[in-house]
């Protein structure tokens, strides 16, 4: 795999991607999750002018996975990190997220935070492996208090929802 910047002509692509990485959910029973529209194009490149966007592409130079960031309170906030089924399983997200890691002290942060479902195995799970360890709620720092409510308007809370954080 190779990671790389995303370019915008691209973007339509990763939301395609985001659509396919949200069909397992069905299984789990949370058809919301899977039906839910993917990040805007005007969002996506966003992320992409302020230098938060990358792509996983395989051999073929095809793109396999994204993952776009914030700075929030000091620390790379993961917005969104999407493999195709396709790729999963084969350490594309690790190096995504590898990849952000050895990016954020450039710019003066100092950790990696994210929200995620706790009880979805390729989620919370997956990222204590990752060395993610999760917030209590005392621990949220503004900034996640106020992208948790958001998340709570958007319905996400309707399953079981933790902010996590790995120190760099």
């Amino acid at each position: 795999m190779r990671i790389r910047p995303a370019e915008e002509a691209e973007l339509p692509l990763l939301q395609d991607i985001e659509r396919a990485a949200g069909e397992p959910f069905r299984a789990l029973g949370m058809a919301a999750i899977a039906d839910d529209e993917p990040p805007s194009l005007a969002e996506l490149d966003r992320h992409r002018r302020d230098g938060h966007a990358w792509v996983a592409t395989d051999d073929a130079a095809r793109i396999a996975a994204y993952l776009i960031c914030d700075a929030v309170d000091g620390a790379a906030h993961v917005e969104q990190v999407s493999v195709h089924p396709c790729a999963a399983r084969r350490g594309v997200g690790r190096a995504l997220i590898g990849h952000l890691a050895q990016r954020a002290p450039a710019e003066g942060l100092t950790a990696l935070t994210l929200t995620t479902f706790s009880e979805v195995p390729w989620n919370a799970p997956y990222y204590a492996r990752l060395g993610f360890h999760v917030l209590a709620e005392s621990e949220l720092t503004p900034g996640l208090r106020g992208i948790r409510r958001a998340e709570a308007r958007h319905g996400l809370d309707r399953w079981p929802r933790v902010c996590m954080r790995r120190e760099l």
